[in-house]
């Protein structure tokens, strides 16, 4: 059995465990306890504040870890990135008040910067040559500047509303981060195999976004302009209908192409066009 740590509340929580479900691997939210035993799947998730999760992986606390990318950095523990997981995206970025003029990064040699990331701001500064000081906060960053604590703020970024309500604005994106999927260094080959099932499920999960599937009856003259208009992911099933000179076309498009796609096999007299959810695409 593999066991996984999660954060204990909030939204990265709420999304790893819908991504856990989509894969099968489902728990019993209902009495969220510190360890939650799935019965669909040989796992069960450790509930953990986010930066703690790098560490408890890196110890063999939990087997694995699904935490941001900005947490497994500034831990800087020995964990293994097995994949992205394409939610929880953020950045983290240097950020100073409004209306101070900002030359480049020289601005903020001597300055004192607030953060909760001391590890990567650090790093950062020292690999561009600026020194300056460091203040660490544990949060609130974003206020810092105003009540005098410090020149500017490194911190996490998502749609930069909290830098606007605070005066700041945002002047270097250093890290760009989003959810990624951890594992220790010494698994064993039993729990090697499980990872193997998780990441194979979790794969499947994330191909399927952002994906519909098409059915349409096509005149069989204009198979081949249907097929060079939705191309698939291999080649398009094709099959006869009833109705002599007729097939039904199938196939996997983009979303955000959609409409385009409909608009144009209508024009080729494609009918009976159908539009599907995709829930999960194993390629």
């Amino acid at each position: 059995m593999l066991r996984i740590a999660i954060q204990a509340k909030g939204r990265l929580s709420e999304q790893s465990i819908a991504l856990l479900d989509e894969a099968g691997i489902v728990f019993d939210d209902s009495k969220r306890k510190f360890l939650s035993q799935s019965n669909s799947f040989p796992a069960e998730l450790l509930f953990l504040r986010d930066d703690d999760i790098p560490q408890a992986v890196a110890m063999g606390v939990a087997d694995l870890g699904i935490v941001g990318y900005n947490e497994v950095l500034e831990r800087g523990q020995q964990v293994d990135i097995v994949d992205r997981l394409g939610f929880g995206a953020c950045r983290i970025s240097l950020a100073i008040p409004k209306g101070e003029n900002y030359p480049g990064l020289f601005y903020f040699r001597g300055k004192r910067i607030a953060t909760s990331y001391p590890n990567i701001l650090g790093g950062f500064l020292k690999e561009h040559g600026i020194s300056a000081e460091i203040s660490v906060i544990a949060g609130s960053v974003e206020i810092a500047p105003t009540v005098g604590m410090s020149d500017a703020i490194f911190d996490i970024v998502s749609s930069g509303g909290t830098l606007v309500s605070n005066g700041l604005v945002e002047v270097e994106k250093v890290v760009f981060s989003e959810a990624v999927l951890i594992a220790g260094k010494k698994l064993t080959d039993e729990k090697r195999k499980i990872l193997e099932q998780i990441k194979f499920r979790f794969n499947a999960v994330k191909d399927s976004r952002g994906k519909k599937y098409l059915l349409m009856n096509v005149p069989n003259e204009k198979l081949e302009d249907a097929i060079r208009i939705v191309p698939a992911m291999r080649s398009p099933t094709i099959l006869p209908l009833a109705q002599s000179g007729w097939s039904s076309l199938h196939t996997v498009v983009d979303a955000d192409v959609l409409w385009d796609k409909i608009e144009q096999l209508k024009e080729i007299g494609a009918e009976g066009i159908l539009v599907l959810s995709v829930e999960k695409m194993v390629i």
